[in-house]
């Protein structure tokens, strides 16, 4: 018995030794130069990112220097008719815990009272939750707000059909431009007297675009871990994008957008996940240019919760993948836009940022890496294992120091 255990044995080793020379290893070297390749493409895009964010820093190059700005101001033959007509847009589904405070941090928002429409679309199964924002919507409207409580018979397209069905209705007509926050996002007061005038006197400019101000991210670490990749993809990314080809992929909250740019963009789509990005890239493609402001930050909240970040990770990462493979050839045909621009959505944009650093760094450190360890015949690069990714690690530190508010 002993003998044939140590002949199946002797066997089984030979068997693998034979499939790891002849598979195995040329496929593990295959893999490991396609992700120390990666690595690299990763490593050029964190530099340049990081080099023209240093220069608008160095040079003070603010949107409201390379763009006309000037404040808003009732004038005295018009009175507030000198204000364009804002919509703001509230999603919302079962948000019991928050919309207190973004539906009052809407109502406070500096901005004449007749020349703002507030609209709450409350998607909630939750008829408690339904009530209570009702009833919320009712107390602001009774101090002279201009608010709307607007719900549906279902909930097709989900967040994208909610703001799709919401600029239907025929006062949307009187707006020019729609702010979009999201349940747990409340704005500060001056939010639209800072991003407004871009809109009013750029006519090429479809969306200005805030910055996010985490209120939990001393919640745990996995909080702050979120608040410091998030810092970075607004502070540097699209602060890059913003300034060097004026795209960059919108949010999805806590911007303003001109309602021309996005009739012209063809609407809120619900085809995939993303449907901010989706918009963003249609109205890019149109030519039309889009602003980043970091100087106007809006509170939010970072899911604290492994399901909650699970739900979002998996929206963010599948979403753009979908998104690229129904674009694609959408974005190299198209006549409107440069080729440069075309290159950065479907290089920088979509392939490394939505695609490479979520699926080339996962394999290659979670995968290629410890699979290596069993493969003697195999060796990765120190330089591939340890000095790029501190440097790709170093550059993202370096662009998001720890701001307190």
């Amino acid at each position: 018995m002993a003998a044939m255990t140590q002949t199946v044995m002797a066997v089984l080793v030979q068997v693998w030794n034979l499939v790891r020379v002849t598979l195995v290893v040329p496929l593990l070297r295959l893999a490991i130069f396609l992700s120390l390749a990666t690595t690299v493409m990763i490593l050029v895009e964190k530099v340049f990112a990081g080099i023209v964010s240093l220069v608008v820093k160095i040079f003070s190059l603010k949107p409201e220097k390379r763009y006309r700005w000037e404040p808003m101001r009732p004038d005295l033959e018009t009175g507030n008719l000198a204000y364009p007509m804002v919509l703001i847009q509230i999603p919302m589904y079962n948000e019991k815990e928050v919309y207190k405070l973004s539906i009052g941090a809407a109502c406070c928002l500096d901005w004449p009272s007749d020349r703002m429409i507030i609209q709450v679309l409350d998607d909630s199964t939750d008829l408690t939750v339904k009530d209570l924002v009702k009833l919320e919507c009712e107390n602001w409207k009774s101090k002279g707000v201009n608010i709307t409580y607007e719900v549906r018979n279902n909930r097709q397209g989900y967040k994208a059909g909610a703001l799709k069905e919401g600029m239907k209705h025929d006062y949307v007509q009187e707006c020019d431009y729609v702010a979009i926050f999201d349940a747990d996002f409340q704005p500060e007061s001056d939010f639209l007297m800072r991003t407004i005038p871009f809109l009013v006197y750029n006519p090429d400019i479809a969306l200005v675009q805030a910055r996010w101000k985490f209120v939990n991210a001393d919640e745990c670490m996995m909080t702050r871990i979120q608040e410091m990749s998030l810092n970075y993809h607004f502070k540097i990314e699209q602060e890059a994008g913003s300034s060097t080809f004026a795209f960059f992929g919108f949010n999805g909250t806590a911007g303003v957008w001109r309602i021309k740019a996005i009739d012209n963009a063809g609407g809120w789509k619900d085809r995939t996940t993303v449907e901010d990005m989706d918009l963003a890239v249609r109205a890019g493609l149109e030519g039309w240019k889009f602003v980043y402001v970091g100087d106007v930050h809006v509170k939010s909240e970072l899911p604290s919760t492994f399901k909650a970040y699970r739900n979002q990770q998996h929206r963010w990462s599948c979403g753009p993948a979908n998104l690229l493979k129904k674009m694609a050839m959408e974005i190299m045909k198209n006549e409107k836009v440069s080729i440069w621009k075309k290159f950065h959505m479907l290089y920088s944009f979509f392939f490394l940022g939505k695609i490479v650093i979520q699926t080339a760094t996962f394999i290659f450190y979670c995968v290629v890496i410890p699979v290596s360890v069993l493969v003697p015949e195999v060796e990765i690069p120190q330089w591939g294992v340890v000095y790029i990714p501190t440097l790709i690690t170093v550059c993202i530190i370096l662009g998001t120091p720890r701001v307190h508010f």
